[in-house]
């Protein structure tokens, strides 16, 4: 008698990027196990129905995993994809991150009206980049934007603002090179340090289930996310504080409002093992804590 093939529920978002991301992860588990069946299940969370609330105010925490992790406390789903800027620092009891999908490029993108070559009005909802772009563009001010990249991208051409600012790996992934009224200036990491977690795909699952998709997974990253989120738990918060930290080809920059940029150079050997001992230590040391 011929066992039945193993069926594994993903869940996911509907957004155009979420879903480019969910089909990564299933094509990934697939070739790692073949025999296995891999079936998406598309939910709404609270931020895609509330695009009247700025995540700024709202705090933005669990806004866009909640659901998907009800579904996988409640067995409804097998594991759930996420972009990792996406996730709380903490995780629901009984559920865990089995890793993360091999990270695309870190930077922003700054997304300029055509004709504009210093922006005075910029739609972001995100104080990280606000606090950064006040560097660059001094006398601009900011509003906010929601909404899916295709959608912020025609707002900034029809002139809603005179500028945005996109993650390069989101747009890598839905494949958009350019866009019809707009232009694509990269920012440098040093210019606009990334969000924590940001271009990296998490995989999240119950934690009985972590040693059946980690083992597909890619260890660099995992190394990389793991120390920048364990900065996000030391100072308790989500991905709305003003706080910015990245780990990439061996070197930890920083951005906090307290100190300013700060950069490290740190061996990934040495992160793989101690990155929650560096958080605390530079937290520390740069008097994070209570800023």
């Amino acid at each position: 008698m011929i066992k039945p093939a193993r069926e594994y529920v993903i869940a996911t978002r509907k957004s155009p990027l979420a879903m480019a991301q969910t089909h990564l992860a299933k094509e990934l588990f697939q070739r790692g196990m073949p025999d296995a069946v891999f079936r998406i299940e598309k939910m709404v969370t609270t931020g895609d129905k509330r695009q009247e609330w700025s995540l700024e105010k709202q705090g933005g925490k669990g806004l866009f995993t909640k659901e998907l992790e009800d579904a996988l406390l409640e067995g409804r789903a097998d594991f759930a994809v996420h972009s990792a800027k996406d996730l709380p620092s903490e995780m629901p009891k009984g559920l865990a991150l089995a890793g993360f999908l091999p990270r695309q490029t870190c930077e922003d993108v700054l997304i300029l009206r055509d004709g504009v070559e210093s922006p005075k009005l910029i739609a972001t909802g995100s104080p990280r980049r606000r606090i950064q772009l006040r560097y660059l563009f001094p006398k601009a001010e900011f509003t906010e934007i929601r909404g899916n990249v295709d959608t912020r991208l025609t707002k900034i051409a029809r002139g809603d603002a005179d500028a945005t600012v996109l993650a390069s790996a989101g747009l890598n992934r839905l494949g958009i090179e350019s866009w019809e009224g707009v232009t694509f200036r990269k920012l440098t990491l040093d210019e606009c340090v990334p969000a924590v977690g940001q271009a990296a795909v998490a995989i999240q699952c119950r934690e009985e289930d972590v040693d059946t998709f980690r083992a597909h997974l890619d260890e660099e990253t995992a190394i990389a996310v793991n120390l920048e989120r364990s900065f996000l738990e030391e100072l308790g918060g989500g991905c709305q504080v003003a706080f910015a930290v990245n780990y990439v080809g061996g070197r930890l920059r920083i951005y906090h409002k307290q100190c300013g940029k700060e950069v490290r150079d740190l061996p990934q050997e040495y992160v793989a093992t101690h990155y929650e001992q560096i958080a605390a230590k530079l937290i520390e040391q740069l008097e994070l804590k209570d800023a």
